[in-house]
């Protein structure tokens, strides 16, 4: 196994030089007499002068606003911050300005299962914006209407979303595999105007027809006033419903003139949902003016983004890295979308896909990697990736291996950043820089104007241990307030417990001397064996190195009198069998790379690992049925991406019900 923090990767010279953080230091140092000898000194400027650092960002980026605000920070409060206070401009018009002088050139690449890489230019992009920007009007939208949209990860499914925000619609999205009850789960909670679908669509070689999901979501949605219809690769030339609008149509007539609505710095600009594993998703609005500032800060100076460079990140319509890859745009990018199977027909279609399309930056979990290094792929040897810069992993943390083997099978001259924050702030707490060394298993900093900490149980800083993630500074991509949460108390309960004014985000934090960081796992599925607690991503990367382990998950349960009991489900590889030597050698790694704290009471074999449709292991839930809750009023199935994953686990709640109860001694 890689040795953690073990340094594989050190930026030259021209990197450093040439990158959009050193531009934005030089740019500080000769406009503000400011100068830092490195990221870090960087860093600390900027979370001890917060307002100092986004004004300079706004004036990097100038930032396109209609009238000036009073100030940076009004309001320095959590939640309730307000930022730039005053100011109006708009999130789409800035997504489509980067093309107004190369109007010819590439402004998105697209690829599916059903036709190869295409490209979209911005004028095409800018046209086709237009037309439907002007069709919604037409249709009643008005400033603070609400479009939703069925749509998979397409050019068309951007267009509508730009088309909405340029009007000062509020957007938001669920994939069209997603569950009609997870559908309207999120979307009735806001009551849209009007809904943009499509009837079908296709992955891992099939076509799934949702003309039925589609009309069941409308009955759904009594507020609509006017459903647009996109047709699919099953479509059959007839709308799905009386009195569509069809897209077709609307996008074959004449290009009117492109007119954006000026808003406030924090007029809604989209709602987005937590994974809702139980009871309804939280509906998080950002505001158009933070998350058009950290987005430009997360892509351009985090994500070395700048005109022309291409960024290839697999994701569905329904997760915020959806909203993240299409505002590339925002400092020039194209986003290269891909709908469909990952890994089919070809294991390494991903990868060949980065090649074609020139990509710079290429996202991916940690589990897509572990994916490849099982069946042997090797995409530096098969594919020419020499316009490759950087990849960024997400989605969980990312282990030394999964690093190491992109370097030994991808490319050595390499940026391997991964980052961890999420769809609450549509940005990054922990995030990477192409001027910092590479470490095996560490997320290379904290995030520019991110003042991220690791507390202990009283509240206090610490470095070199594990406490909770929390920040202790306003972000302006901080929700402005949780959908139907009017006195915002459910938004209070779900951040700013038990610290008021701290934003506690729920997961387990360390911060090493130099600044590097490390995401020990969620919080709320803590392992907490004989006083000490334990991540299970520590648990996890050392299981799912064996060849046999597909993946894993586990839980601690606490039973009565103070006992515990901690499995450990294993989902085997192809031809992998559980038996009594293979339950040795897992429990021998764990005793050996970890402690022996962290060897489980049992080992059960599962056929499936349960997933949320955004890709997060359904710890929480699956300790609340091992200890006896009724699965449905912990997990909705249909917001799950293998419902049936959860018979395994429904199943070993049914075995352990005599471990449940209370021991004889506590009875007595």
């Amino acid at each position: 196994m890689t040795s953690e923090s073990e340094r594989l990767w050190e930026p030259d010279k021209a990197r450093i030089d040439s990158a959009e953080m050193s531009r934005f230091m030089r740019y500080l140092h000769d406009s503000r007499g400011l100068q830092f000898d490195d990221y870090h000194a960087l860093w600390r400027w900027s979370v001890a002068d917060i307002a100092g650092f986004w004004e300079a960002l706004w004036q990097f980026y100038r930032i396109d606003s209609q009238q000036p605000s009073r100030c940076v920070l009004e309001k320095p409060s959590m939640p309730g911050a307000r930022w730039f206070p005053g100011a109006r401009l708009n999130f789409a018009e800035h997504l489509l300005r980067a093309g107004q002088d190369r109007p010819d050139t590439t402004a998105l690449l697209h690829a599916s299962e059903t036709h190869d890489l295409q490209s979209l230019s911005w004028r095409e992009l800018s046209g086709q914006v237009a037309r439907l920007a002007h069709r919604l009007r037409e249709a009643g939208v008005a400033p603070g209407d609400r479009v939703v949209a069925f749509m998979p990860n397409a050019p068309e499914t951007v267009v509508a979303c730009i088309a909405c925000l340029s009007i000062g619609a509020v957007w938001s999205v669920c994939s069209p595999e997603f569950g009609t009850a997870t559908v309207l789960d999120r979307f009735a909670q806001i009551e849209p105007t009007l809904l943009i679908a499509v009837d079908s669509y296709g992955y891992g070689g099939k076509v799934f027809d949702r003309q039925d999901a589609l009309r069941e979501i409308v009955r759904g949605l009594p507020s609509l006033s006017a459903v647009i219809h996109v047709p699919g690769p099953a479509a059959h030339g007839a709308a799905p419903l009386p009195d569509c609008l069809d897209w077709t149509a609307i996008q074959s007539g004449p290009v009117p003139a492109m007119a954006f609505e000026s808003v406030d710095f924090d007029h809604p600009l989209w709602v987005v949902y937590s994974s809702g594993t139980t009871g309804l998703p939280k509906a998080i609005v950002h505001g158009h003016g933070g998350v058009l500032l950290e987005l430009h800060k997360m892509l351009g100076l985090h994500g070395n983004l700048s005109p022309g460079k291409h960024m290839l990140f697999y994701t569905s319509s329904g997760w915020i890295m959806w909203n993240i890859l299409i505002s590339a745009l925002l400092v020039g990018a194209v986003p290269v979308l891909y709908d469909g199977h990952p890994a089919a027909p070809e294991i390494d279609l991903l990868w060949r896909l980065a090649g074609q399309a020139r990509v710079n930056l290429f996202g991916a979990s940690p589990t897509y990697l572990a994916m490849m290094q099982k069946h042997g792929v090797v995409p530096g040897h098969s594919h020419d990736l020499s316009n490759l810069e950087g990849v960024l992993l997400t989605g969980s943390p990312a282990t030394p291996e999964s690093m190491q083997w992109l370097y030994d099978n991808v490319k050595a001259d390499l940026w391997v950043t991964s980052q961890s924050g999420g769809t609450d702030v549509a940005s990054a707490f922990v995030n990477g820089s192409c001027i910092l060394p590479v470490h095996a298993g560490e997320i290379q900093a904290r995030a520019l104007a991110v003042d991220a900490q690791a507390w202990d149980d009283a509240g206090r800083s610490v470095i070199g241990e594990v406490g909770e993630l929390v920040i202790t500074q306003p972000m302006p991509s901080m929700p402005l307030y949780l959908w139907n949460d009017p006195d915002g108390e459910r938004y209070r309960q779900s951040y700013f417990e038990p610290w008021p004014g701290v934003w506690r985000h729920g997961d387990f934090f360390e911060l090493n001397a130099r600044g590097g960081c490390y995401i020990r796992g969620r919080s709320d599925a803590t392992l907490n064996r004989y006083g000490v607690r334990i991540g299970t991503a520590e648990i996890y990367r050392c299981v799912e190195a064996l060849e046999e382990i597909e993946e894993a998950l586990v839980v601690n349960l606490d039973l009565p009198g103070g006992r515990f009991h901690m499995p450990l489900f294993v989902q085997m590889a192809r031809g992998a069998c559980l038996d009594d030597p293979l339950i040795a050698r897992i429990n021998q790694a764990l005793r050996e790379n970890c402690s022996p704290r962290h060897v489980p009471d049992e080992i059960i074999a599962v056929p499936e690992i349960p997933y949320t449709l955004t890709g997060k292991k359904l710890e929480v839930p699956v300790r609340k049925i091992l200890l006896g809750a009724r699965p449905d009023r912990v997990a909705s199935r249909d917001a799950m991406r293998n419902p049936d994953a959860l018979d395994a686990f429904c199943a070993a709640a049914r075995q352990m019900t005599a471990l449940r109860k209370p021991a004889q001694d506590d009875q007595d």
